[in-house]
């Protein structure tokens, strides 16, 4: 049974309205004039006052209705309340419709105008536009139930009411953020695409809402409970779009949002829940797309996330919250190495010394470091990297990993497959990228030890061999399966197989394999008598090895440089010949 404790369609009143403190508009940005609180709305805490879509019952949107209206709507709400259970959903409906909307639309536009005309009229007399401002604010709670219906949104734009929200975030931004917020909910935008795609439109191309919403940051003061909430909001309203339409994120990071969140990273603050909000925006928006990449690196961000790193290279996050943020900084560097323009600027900001250290400091950083190193020296691109790396005597980090497979690893989340694939991606791209003295280095240190480092290669060939051999036999007993009932095996399909094995470990055996045909390709009889040998002794097969490779040759290439991919491919084939 649910039981509402008062019911006032004049006197719409909210628990958690907090009192309004007189101020001049031009000493401070206003945040939104407040009733004061209720004897009885107390001092619940705000993550319990938070405005849900799901809570229909905290918000009668009823507007300024006529008194037959309201008569209707109370013989409604009474007969709903004799029921024993009452769905929120269905009372919405039965409270809410269309024409409602409408009368709450207007209303608001008409305490708008009205607040405006009255801050123009007495721009320094902040008591004589005070109750107009609490009448604004109510309507804006009472709109929060529109959130509940996303298919009547084009009433939000038709009615113009987007862009009076938007020009309201000057003086009253905490409220319209939090209302913002809820209308954008990802989970109510997708229950009508329609309504969504038209309140977007309205926000994005008509109402620069991102620009808008950055200004408005600006002036927030994250010191005050309140307006760090809606810092937190305002952030929550950027997730949503870009998950909704994730083509958004450039022109969100070009509107302002990039160099603000940089800006917010790199703050001498205490860590808190709006830093660790800001790092997941950014991974977010560095996630591929490299016009974002390109502006990140123009803003000098690749530092910002090296300074904000490097407090971890010698200590671990202190809280699962902080590791969080600390992953995501990764992540957002890891997509940024992606665009090769920065991956001089990580060389030049000093990036690989630093992960070197993290790698040395067995830190929880230690994982996500040696992701990072394989991300900047990975291709072409990453041949100064791999120089630098074998300067600044990164094999004697390198190699002892790929010898054995940490067990504090494990302990941080990465399986062995993860770090194993990391070890043999940063050795492959070192022998195709390296030249003269530190290719050299690099080839010795599989003689030393007696090729001790050659005989834990060929481990991992059979170790991820076998793997792979298992994943094969199950897929070809599917295809079987569904040759026997008669189904077809498409494009599609195949990709999925596809994936299945890589998932198995195809890549990291492709990986081993171009390492093996490289060290047995450099001239050193050495390093291929042993790789042939161990073959031999362990029933191992040559042209197993080539059709591996082969395999591994036409997948490769990221599709945008066909030149590159052409060359490698064939250099591949000739290492294999030479096999």
């Amino acid at each position: 049974m649910i039981i509402i404790t008062s019911y006032s369609i004049n006197s719409y009143s909210l628990s958690y309205i907090t009192s309004f403190t007189l101020c001049s508009p031009h000493l401070q940005p206003d945040r939104g004039a407040k009733r004061p609180k209720e004897e009885d709305g107390g001092d619940e805490p705000r993550a319990k006052q938070k405005t849900s879509s799901r809570e229909a019952l905290r918000y009668t949107a009823m507007g300024e209705p006529e008194d037959e209206d309201m008569e209707d709507k109370e013989k409604i709400l009474e007969k709903l309340m004799d029921q024993d259970e009452v769905d929120p959903e269905v009372l919405v409906e039965k409270l809410v419709d269309e024409a409602m909307v409408k009368k709450m639309i207007l209303t608001f536009e008409k305490r708008s105008y009205k607040n405006q005309e009255l801050r123009i009229k007495f721009p320094d007399n902040p008591e004589k536009f005070m109750e107009a401002e609490l009448d604004l604010n109510d309507i804006i709670q009472e709109m929060h139930v529109i959130a509940t219906i996303p298919e009547l949104y084009h009433l939000l734009v038709e009615l113009n009411a987007v862009h009076s929200l938007l020009g309201l975030l000057t003086h009253i931004a905490i409220a319209v953020v939090d209302l913002l917020q809820e209308l954008t909910d990802i989970d109510t935008l997708h229950e009508s695409e329609e309504g969504a795609e038209v309140l977007i439109d309205a926000l994005v191309r008509k109402g620069q809402v991102v620009a808008l919403l950055v200004q408005n940051m600006e002036r927030l003061d994250e010191t005050v409970k309140e307006e760090a909430d809606g810092v937190h909001n305002t952030l929550a309203i950027v997730e949503n779009m870009a998950e909704f339409r994730p083509g958004l994120c450039t022109e969100a990071a070009q509107q302002g949002l990039m160099q603000w969140l940089l800006k917010r990273i790199k703050a001498k603050m205490p860590f808190d829940a709006n830093k660790l909000y800001c790092s997941e925006i950014l991974a977010i928006l560095l996630q591929n797309n490299d016009s974002t990449r390109e502006l990140l690196g123009e803003l000098d961000g690749i530092d910002v996330l090296l300074q904000q790193l490097s407090v971890f290279k010698r200590h671990n996050p202190s809280t699962a919250e902080e590791q969080e943020m600390m992953e995501n900084l990764f992540d957002a560097l890891c997509s940024c190495l992606m665009l090769p323009a920065n991956r001089d600027r990580f060389l030049r900001g000093e990036g690989l010394q630093l992960m070197n250290l993290m790698l040395r400091s067995k830190k929880l950083s230690r994982t996500s470091s040696l992701k990072v190193l394989d991300h900047g020296m990975i291709g072409p691109e990453g041949s100064d990297n791999c120089h630098k790396f074998v300067d600044i005597l990164g094999l004697r980090t390198i190699f002892p990993l790929f010898m054995k497979t940490p067990k504090k690893m494990r302990k941080t989340g990465i399986s062995d497959k993860e770090h194993e694939e990391h070890v043999c991606s940063i050795m492959a791209s070192m022998l195709r990228n390296l030249k003269g003295q530190q290719r050299s280095r690099l080839l010795s240190k599989f003689t030393e030890n007696d090729c001790e480092k050659v005989d834990r290669l060929m481990e991992l060939h059979f170790k991820y061999l076998e793997a792979v051999q298992l994943a094969d036999r199950r897929i070809e007993g599917e295809k079987h399966e569904m040759v026997r009932r008669g189904e077809i095996l498409d494009d599609a399909m195949e990709d999925e197989f596809y994936l299945r094995r890589l998932d198995a470990g195809l890549f990291v055996l492709q990986l081993i394999c171009y390492i093996m045909v490289e060290i047995s390709s450099a001239g050193i009889p050495q390093l291929q008598q042993r790789v042939h040998q161990i073959l031999n002794l362990r029933g191992g097969s040559v042209k197993a090895v080539r059709h591996i490779m082969r395999e591994y040759a036409e997948s490769i290439g990221d599709g945008k440089n066909e030149e590159y991919r052409q060359s490698e491919q064939k250099r591949i084939m000739e290492l294999v010949e030479n096999f």
